[in-house]
């Protein structure tokens, strides 16, 4: 892809935070999946963290970052907000709750701030891959400035 990546939102937040990141386009043509994208990237997929959104027994929404080719252990990601139980939400809830579509959900920019909490792996890397907020692009950056960013912590949530 030659020329100037489009700036998304996430991007534009990133910067008004003065937080330095690197854009990474890819062709969603040749698999929009995480390992896939990871792949078109050059980067391990341990180091591309998707973002996943679900909701708690008491109502609360929660985001939950993790590498890509990893899987969401619920009952973890419950205990690391406080919760009995968390579910996915449904895809069709996404867009209206974060303002994000599936594939392109970002844990920067979403409608609200949700309580996020990204795997403990995030923070043995100098910089991690998450989306930009649209299916094609993602950023790469300081887990650290991201987690910051975004208040989060991290727990062990992969199963």
């Amino acid at each position: 892809m030659a020329g100037q990546t489009e700036k998304t939102n996430v991007m534009r937040v990133l910067e008004q935070k003065n937080i330095p990141y690197t854009a990474h386009a890819y062709d969603q043509l040749a698999g929009t999946d995480g390992v896939s994208v990871a792949r078109q990237l050059g980067q391990e997929p341990e180091r591309v963290f998707k973002t996943l959104v679900a909701r708690g027994a008491s109502g609360g929404l929660y985001v939950f970052d993790i590498p890509v080719g990893d899987s969401l252990d619920l009952k973890k990601a419950a205990r690391a907000v406080g919760e009995k139980s968390v579910a996915m939400i449904a895809q069709k809830e996404l867009l209206p709750l974060t303002g994000y579509v599936h594939g392109g959900c970002s844990p920067v920019g979403m409608k609200k701030q949700y309580p996020t909490v990204f795997d403990e792996t995030a923070e043995l890397f100098d910089t991690i891959c998450v989306s930009a907020g649209k299916i094609g692009f993602q950023v790469e950056l300081d887990p650290a400035a991201l987690i910051a960013l975004v208040g989060g912590t991290t727990a062990d949530l992969t199963v």
